[in-house]
């Protein structure tokens, strides 16, 4: 299929890129069995237009969105271009906030699966003794659970509890984790999922745990974030689970 022969004239090529790719990532966490049905939400910063973003249909099944059916809107979720659908105003309390506090959050990714769920519960919250674990070392804050995140007055409280890390576990509820673009962020999710399956799943066991040493936990992260940043890692991780998902379902529109 080509991706840009259905190409809108009043979109730019630049932004229709990220369309597709924004799109794709919502078919893969559908793929991957991330979803909680028509709720939470993956947003993407438009770099071409200053407080401006992509987020999903309020309404849609993920397997539903396409390029094309992308709502524009800003920072506090308010449509920008003509749609019938809107815009799930829970998701900009959140999304809205981190888009605007940090320019290294091109795209944030908001889900409450099982096992993350799990973890957001428990008072310790990730244990960094796993190999995913461990890379998630120093990049985890914790949000204290206030209700449904709809109000203006919370957004400062999830900042200062995210702080300058990528990853905001919000307890009793989920989790949401930003990136400087799409590949990165996704790679991200699957890591943190990977590393709340493997607790829960070892937390099921008897016996204690090996323990590692922080120095080790901190070595391991600092080691993932440099291959992250400075190579195509996450790209080439990304284009691959979109092949996985085509070969094994189809075209995702």
């Amino acid at each position: 299929m080509n991706d840009t022969m259905n190409r809108p004239e009043h979109i730019s090529e630049e932004e229709w890129a990220l369309r597709i790719k924004l799109a794709r990532c919502y078919h893969l966490v559908d793929f991957f069995g991330w979803t909680e049905t028509i709720f939470n939400h993956i947003s993407a910063r438009l770099m071409e237009q200053e407080g401006e973003y992509l987020v999903n249909p309020f309404g849609l099944n993920y397997t539903e969105i396409t390029p094309a059916n992308l709502l524009k809107v800003d920072v506090d979720g308010n449509k920008l271009d003509d749609s019938p659908y809107d815009a799930n105003p829970a998701g900009f309390a959140l999304h809205g906030a981190l888009h605007t506090a940090r320019d290294d959050m091109h795209c944030v990714i908001h889900t409450h699966t099982n096992p993350i769920s799990a973890i957001a519960m428990k008072k310790a919250g990730f244990s960094h003794n796993d190999f995913y674990g461990a890379q998630l070392y120093g990049r985890v804050g914790y949000h204290d659970f206030e209700g449904i995140t709809l109000f203006q007055d919370e957004k400062d409280r999830m900042l200062a509890s995210l702080g300058d890390k990528h990853i905001l576990v919000l307890r009793n509820h989920g989790i949401a984790v930003g990136e400087m673009d799409i590949e990165r962020t996704f790679f991200l999710l699957w890591t943190v999922q990977r590393a709340a399956e493997i607790q829960v799943t070892a937390g099921a066991l008897g016996g204690d745990d090996v323990v590692l040493e922080e120095a080790i936990s901190q070595k391991c992260a600092d080691l993932t974030q440099m291959l992250i940043k400075d190579s195509g890692f996450a790209v080439k991780f990304f284009d691959a689970m979109v092949r996985k998902m085509e070969a094994e379902k189809g075209p995702c529109w």
